[in-house]
């Protein structure tokens, strides 16, 4: 049986029911491959030949005058099984199988799942879906997704492994916008008829340009064995969980989505834990959370400092930490005579330190750099959360921002409150410096909270 970096180190690309229409998947496909610079050979195939896009259409697979390593079946479901009976015959490594109507769809459809499973096993070939938009390989520029972009295709860290087409497709495209979200794999599971969520986690783990895994699963078909793999991949590489079907309607759409019989939420919650995985508790959370990891170094402890101007927001994150499973640091004596340079009134310099009024003696500049240098020097303080206006420009933000980014001891994340233009300008600054600007705070504490309990797994083994 072919390995799984086979497929995705594949060479060649045959796009089976490429159309002559360029505005039919196929043909977009093929103009994608074209586009991204994949590096590698591309064809078409359609039973009238021709071409399009400037890509040649073969009328057969059998045609194709080199090897194929990897078909993408662009079909209707009765004709997949001859078709992947045609890659068998030609050597293929791996099938994507995009169309929809297999088991998700009721006994009928199951039945054409299990027999296009009966050809893929003869063959020792891998499938991918059915129901799924596929793959990705930045390194190669491969991709099977007729809505992929360059942008998508820029070399990064983090794979991801989804039991959904779209969700892969849409999910890509969000994150290539974000700078320091770009992707090193992608996998589209649909159906997971034969490549399931074990063999990309297996394949991801291993994977030297993967450095973060995200997976988004509505089930589990082999529980034990992920778990088993998972104790073993998030040993070296963080591994961030997105589960669908958590509640009984949640896997009833499940099961008309991709065939899903959903696993009992409160079981999985357990037996994830216990493997060090880290379960996110929606797209927000998980994007964030990807940032933190991305951008700052892990905490060596649970102590937060909070730095703010609301004491509503504060409020609001202490609350959420706590829950979280993070605690208040108390500072150093020599810290609290550092922060009353700058802060007149002792219960203001307390945690969480309040900036207002004294800003309004002192400046925001001296002001922040002289509180964000004495929680930086204080061992006891893990993190730091600063909730902070939304200045009207983020000339304001200039010098703390170059103290956090020259330093990086430990995780610093910013809040920012006030109009939409300012805040994004504001935003894009600090994220330009390579340090996470959450919309709430709230958000943060959950991020720290995941990226503490990394630490105490990866060096304790303790989730």
């Amino acid at each position: 049986m072919f390995t799984l970096e086979d497929v995705l180190e594949a060479r060649s690309v045959a796009v089976i029911g490429a159309s002559r229409d360029k505005s039919k998947p196929g043909a977009m496909l093929l103009k994608v491959l074209k586009d991204v610079g994949f590096r590698g050979e591309v064809v078409g195939v359609n039973p009238r030949g021709g071409e399009v896009n400037g890509i040649r259409l073969y009328r057969s697979l059998e045609e194709v005058p080199f090897q194929v390593d990897l078909a993408v079946v662009l079909i209707p479901p009765r004709q997949v099984p001859e078709a992947v009976a045609a890659c068998g015959r030609k050597g293929v490594k791996g099938v994507v199988i995009s169309a929809e109507g297999f088991a998700e769809v009721g006994p009928e459809g199951r039945k054409l799942q299990e027999d296009v499973l009966r050809v893929l096993r003869e063959n020792g070939i891998r499938g991918f879906g059915p129901n799924t938009l596929g793959l990705v390989n930045t390194a190669t520029g491969l991709t099977t997704s007729y809505f992929a972009h360059k942008a998508m295709l820029k070399p990064g860290t983090i794979g991801v492994a989804a039991q959904s087409g779209i969700f892969v497709g849409a999910l890509l495209r969000y994150m290539s916008s974000m700078e320091g979200l770009e992707l090193s794999k992608g996998l589209g599971l649909g159906n997971k008829m034969d490549v399931n969520e074990c063999d990309a986690l297996e394949y991801l783990a291993r994977d030297d340009q993967t450095k973060i895994v995200v997976m988004y699963l509505e089930d589990l078909r082999e529980g034990r064995r992920f778990l088993d793999i998972a104790k073993r991949a998030t040993k070296e590489k963080p591994v961030l969980l997105l589960k669908g079907a958590r509640t009984p309607e949640g896997a009833r759409a499940s099961s008309s989505h991709t065939g899903s019989l959903a696993v009992e939420d409160s079981v999985l919650q357990g037996a994830i834990r216990q493997a060090g995985i880290l379960r996110m508790g929606s797209i927000e959370e998980l994007i964030w959370t990807l940032k933190g990891f991305r951008t700052m170094p892990l905490p060596r402890g649970n102590k937060i400092a909070i730095v703010t101007y609301s004491g509503a927001q504060a409020i609001l994150t202490i609350d959420e930490a706590i829950n979280s499973g993070l605690q208040m640091a108390t500072f150093l004596p020599s810290t609290l005579a550092k922060l009353s340079e700058v802060i007149a009134t002792p219960s203001k310099a307390s945690n969480p330190v309040d900036l207002f009024p004294d800003m309004m003696t002192h400046g925001f500049e001296r002001t922040s750099m002289k509180i964000m240098e004495a929680l930086l020097e204080d061992p006891g303080v893990s993190a730091i959360i600063f909730i902070s206006f939304a200045a009207t420009g983020p000339e304001p933000y200039g010098p703390v921002a170059s103290m956090v980014k020259e330093r990086k001891s430990k995780p610093v994340f910013f809040s920012l409150l006030g109009t939409r233009d300012d805040v994004e300008a504001c935003r894009s600054f600090l994220e330009g410096m390579g340090i996470p600007c959450v919309p709430f705070p709230e958000t943060a504490a959950k991020v720290i909270s995941h990226m503490w309990r990394y630490t105490m797994f990866k060096e304790q083994g303790e989730p």
